[in-house]
């Protein structure tokens, strides 16, 4: 329940009490019937208690052993069997929740679903803390069915919408059917060739974060480039988005490294757009907490809502932009500079005069056109930070296609096949978003090639990992764990994508698809700015946080953690822990003397 101006009067864990008060009422109100009226009026008053409190439990007891059975038979039916169960020692699964949550912290991004999947097969189910099952699967085929062929079926469900509410709202990635089709028809109109590729908005905002790390570089300093590019996102976002300059790279001070060696510029201060990409992190970091939990997530926030502090931030920074908006349509004002619709707030107001509606949407969009592009050019350059001869490689096309100084068009960025192979590797190593949930709303199967069906019962929440499957050995080869450019360019594509092209899900497929190439035009764009300035690049581990290096135990690790030298982990997007402190240089930096 909400006020008008959409606060909650009831804290998530107080509704959640009163929503499963009727199970908790009616089965001691159904068993005092029976016992008063056939079995024994004078039962003692002691005997009559325990019942009564244990009632709610024999209920579920009950409903859940009817289920099992319903479910058995409804498998059956449908030649399929039950997913694998992966069951801890402790009564509810918490030891296995508790693992969870400590691989979060001390492991690898993804090693709770690599560890079941890696004993239990392509596909897992758990059962934590006694609600439905949790489906987790890392195969192309089902992947496939839940995106594409049954998407009618595989819906956000209350589960995940519920969890994310706070933050964003019934947004077009947190609603289901009509009202899902309602957003996304208000927003996919705006989103055309020319609005998505306005070079000149991402070369004012790319200049203005590369003339900064100039700066940084030559007084000695280091520089958290997550960060630079993180402000370079949400500057073209706002200015894309909602028609305003944020300047995040000027206003905001830079983080300080660990070395101690800073610019002028970095003096802490307080700040309304360095609040704001704070809030806007934590309340990710929690929504995903939330959804670890499961539904009972609630029950952790009995006494307020734990992103409410945040989203408070967030809303101080969207809402007067909103308003101003919707008091300008009301007034017929439209700047003929700009015109009606050049930006998404600007159209939104066209649709709808509903400012909580705008508010979700831009904060949803906002997570798709930021984070994304943030996370994808982080890794990115890492990658050419790790290896200098792919970096070599990507500047010689880039000089051939652009030189130093002109900015490139749409059509140079088509003609970089180089650079898109750089890209997609970085897209398959590194997914902007490794893990994403669905949930049945009735009951289907998920069938596996030359395998059997898997029964998956209505209300399963069923999580796919992109990021497991972009690195499986038996979909990409022995090197499926190396960063190859190459292997989008030579015979690999034809042996390994092409016959199966679902292997390959940076930005979902099917209805729900995401709107990649705004994020590929943006990072191919800074990319080429950036190389046309710097022609080199080298990690500055000693900048990096205490504790945000990874743990000396990888050396000897599986996968990829050998050869990290930063820390993956996620909340709704892919990030370097600690940040990805650089240092660059660029040709006269380092030129020999005459």
């Amino acid at each position: 329940m909400k006020t008008s101006k959409g606060d909650a009067i009831f804290s998530p864990g107080v509704l959640f009490l009163l929503e499963i008060l009727p199970s908790l009422i009616i089965p001691p109100l159904a068993l005092h019937a029976v016992v008063t009226l056939k079995i024994s009026p004078d039962l003692p008053v002691t005997l009559r208690g325990l019942l009564y409190l244990s009632s709610p439990l024999i209920y579920a007891f009950a409903y859940h052993t009817f289920q099992s059975i319903v479910n058995a038979r409804e498998a059956r039916r449908l030649g399929a069997i039950p997913v694998p169960l992966a069951q801890g020692k402790l009564p509810g699964s918490i030891d296995l929740l508790r693992s969870f949550e400590k691989d979060e912290i001390e492991e690898y991004c993804g090693t709770p679903s690599e560890r079941l999947t890696r004993e239990y097969g392509k596909i897992v189910a758990i059962k934590l803390l006694w609600t439905n099952k949790r489906v987790i699967t890392v195969e192309p085929e089902h992947i496939k069915s839940i995106l594409a062929t049954d998407f009618p079926n595989f819906i956000k469900g209350p589960t995940f919408i519920k969890a994310a509410e706070s933050m964003l709202g019934q947004g077009v990635f947190n609603s289901d059917g009509d009202m899902w089709k309602f957003h996304r028809s208000i927003t996919r109109p705006f989103f055309t060739r020319d609005r998505i590729s306005d070079f000149e908005n991402f070369d004012r905002h790319a200049g203005a974060v590369i003339e900064k790390m100039k700066a940084n570089f030559d007084a000695g300093a280091a520089i958290d480039y997550q960060d630079m590019v993180a402000r370079f996102t949400l500057d073209s976002a706002a200015e894309f988005l909602f028609g305003i300059s944020v300047d995040s790279v000027a206003s905001a001070p830079l983080p300080v490294p660990a070395d101690g060696i800073t610019s002028l510029a970095s003096a802490d201060t307080n700040n309304l757009v360095k609040d704001f990409a704070k809030a806007f992190a934590e309340t990710q970091l929690h929504i995903c907490s939330r959804h670890r939990l499961g539904p009972l997530w609630p029950l952790l926030e009995f006494f307020g809502d734990k992103t409410a502090k945040n989203m408070s931030t967030l809303y101080a920074f969207v809402d007067p932009i909103v308003k101003k908006a919707l008091q300008n349509k009301r007034a017929k004002k439209v700047d003929a500079a700009v015109g009606v619709e050049e930006t998404l707030l600007a159209h939104l107001v066209q649709q709808t005069d509903d400012a909580a509606i705008i508010r979700s949407e831009l904060l949803n969009i906002l997570i798709a056109g930021r984070d994304t592009t943030a996370s994808t050019l982080t890794f990115a350059t890492y990658a050419l930070a790790m290896y200098p001869n792919i970096l070599q490689k990507l500047r010689q096309e880039i000089l051939d296609t652009v030189g130093t100084q002109r900015q490139p068009t749409f059509e140079d960025v088509r003609q970089m096949k180089y650079l898109r192979a750089v890209i997609n590797e970085t897209l398959r190593l590194f997914p902007p978003v490794p893990n994403d949930v669905r949930e049945a709303a009735n009951s289907t199967t998920l069938a596996t090639p030359n395998g059997p069906k898997f029964y998956i019962p209505a209300g399963s929440v069923v999580m796919y990992s992109v990021l497991l499957m972009h690195r499986d050995p038996e979909l990409w080869g022995p090197d499926s764990f190396e960063f190859d450019p190459e292997r989008w360019i030579d015979s690999r594509v034809q042996q390994y994508l092409v016959p199966n092209p679902f292997i390959f899900l940076p930005f979902n497929a099917g209805p729900r698809i995401c709107l990649g190439q705004f994020a590929y035009n943006e990072v191919s764009f800074f990319l080429i700015r950036l190389l046309q300035n710097f022609d080199r690049i080298t990690l500055a581990p000693e900048a990096q946080p205490p504790g945000s290096l990874p743990p000396s135990s990888w050396a000897s690790g599986g996968g990829r953690r050998a050869i990290e030298r930063v820390w993956p982990k996620s909340h709704l997007t892919l990030y370097a822990e600690g940040g990805l402190w650089l240092r660059m240089s660029s040709v006269g930096d380092h030129a020999a003397p005459l």
